[in-house]
């Protein structure tokens, strides 16, 4: 059958009446090709859209890696920038929407590949499409070439480590001093094992190898820059997953808070935020994570010119800080996981803060707590989109709340 696509879904399919699900296809679109349940798995495309464009790398239509290679990036940047005024829309909000920032190609630091061991070795790459096999990328065009380039020592240790039946997961991270290589689903780290994995991370110029949890060398520490400091995330930690991305996001947060005195930074990780900030404000990170927090002060401590920082290990789902803790701040900076932040935002509503500058990486939550906050008399100012997750149909973001709408 033939049918029209009409939109994108929020994982980057093609939807038409029905609904009907069909990947890479574009609004507008005529397609055909045989309905399975609700998905055209195969379309022929009929009709393609002016914002079709031909996929700058050769792994797309297997990998699983991206979603919207065949879309313009001028489509890409206009779709996730309405994803975010459709989901404030949906609330009955509207915002000034600032310019999209995007990453460039090649720039993603922080990825998590899978390997597999075979009859002739080793496989190590993306998932394909929709499956759990798994795609070798060489010359992929989404990751730094830092992180390809220690793809054949991920072999060597899926061969040591791994079996046949089992699947592993290497969490990179690039920094100045190498890969920092965090595995898990491998056999247990015996001392036989210790013994042929060591050596990989000097002969290979890895920055830190841990196992299942378990640290077996860190030649080089794999330090980042936030503000100021230099920071030595846990192994897996969270980080933005760009460079221009953390700049993009951070800028915006400084932007927001402006000349506050003395912030509060919730969901603080290793600082991302609070160590930047610190250089004009006494900054108080919580965070729930206390290895995090510990790394941010060993950061800090290490540092120049920034002011103090102070932090606090709590589980903000559960004991969100109560207005009377917030008195002190002169603003809040949020940066809640894809849930959001239900419970402390509401406290943050009750509250006498003046400005709040909130980071999302999921536009639906975002706009439900956006909500609670122009109900309790906030207005939102502007909307940061950043597009870092270059292909795919993650959407990130950075907002200004404000009591006196400045």
């Amino acid at each position: 059958m033939t049918i029209t696509i009409r939109r994108l879904g929020h994982r980057g399919d093609g939807v038409a009446d029905g609904p009907v699900f069909v990947p890479l296809t574009l609004p507008g679109e005529e397609i055909a090709g045989t309905v399975t349940g609700d998905r055209i798995a195969d379309p022929r495309i009929v009709t393609p859209s002016p914002d079709r464009v031909r996929p700058p790398c050769t792994h797309f239509k297997s990998c699983g890696g991206c979603a919207l290679q065949h879309a313009s990036d001028s489509f890409v940047a206009g779709w996730k920038t309405d994803v975010v005024e459709t989901a404030l829309s949906a609330q009955g909000l509207t915002a000034p929407m600032r310019p999209i920032l995007t990453s460039p190609p090649q720039s993603r630091r922080r990825a998590t590949l899978s390997g597999r061991r075979t009859k002739k070795g080793a496989l190590v790459g993306f998932h394909a499409r929709a499956s759990d096999v798994i795609i070798a990328v060489p010359g992929c065009k989404l990751l730094h070439p830092d992180l390809l380039a220690v793809v054949p020592v991920l072999e060597a240790m899926t061969v040591i480590g791994g079996s046949r039946k089992g699947e592993i997961s290497f969490a990179l991270t690039q920094s100045d001093a190498g890969v920092d290589v965090a595995v898990s689903g491998a056999k247990p780290l015996e001392q036989s094992l210790f013994l042929d994995l060591a050596p990989l991370v000097n002969d290979h110029g890895l920055a830190r190898l841990t196992w299942g949890g378990e640290l077996v060398a860190e030649r080089a520490a794999p330090a980042q820059p936030f503000g100021g400091a230099m920071v030595v995330p846990p192994a897996g930690a969270f980080l933005q997953a760009t460079k221009a991305g953390q700049s993009a996001l951070t800028e915006a947060v400084q932007n927001a808070v402006g000349p506050a005195r003395r912030i509060v930074d919730l969901f603080a990780g290793c600082g991302t935020f609070a160590l930047p900030l610190a250089s004009g404000a006494e900054v108080h990170a919580v965070e729930g994570e206390a290895e995090m927090l510990a790394a941010l002060d060993r950061g800090w401590r290490r540092g120049a010119g920034m002011k103090t920082v102070t932090t606090e290990t709590r589980d903000l789902f559960r004991r969100p800080l109560m207005p009377d803790e917030l008195k002190p701040y002169d603003a809040v900076v949020i940066d809640p996981p894809r849930a959001g932040a239900e419970a402390q935002v509401a406290e943050i509503a009750k509250s006498q803060v003046q400005t709040v500058a909130m980071v999302s990486c999921n536009p639906v939550t975002f706009a439900r707590d956006a909500k609670t906050l122009t109900d309790a008399g906030f207005t939102l100012d502007w909307v940061q989109v950043v597009d870092q997750f270059r292909w795919s149909p993650h959407v990130e973001l950075a907002a200004r709340f404000s009591r006196d709408g400045g």
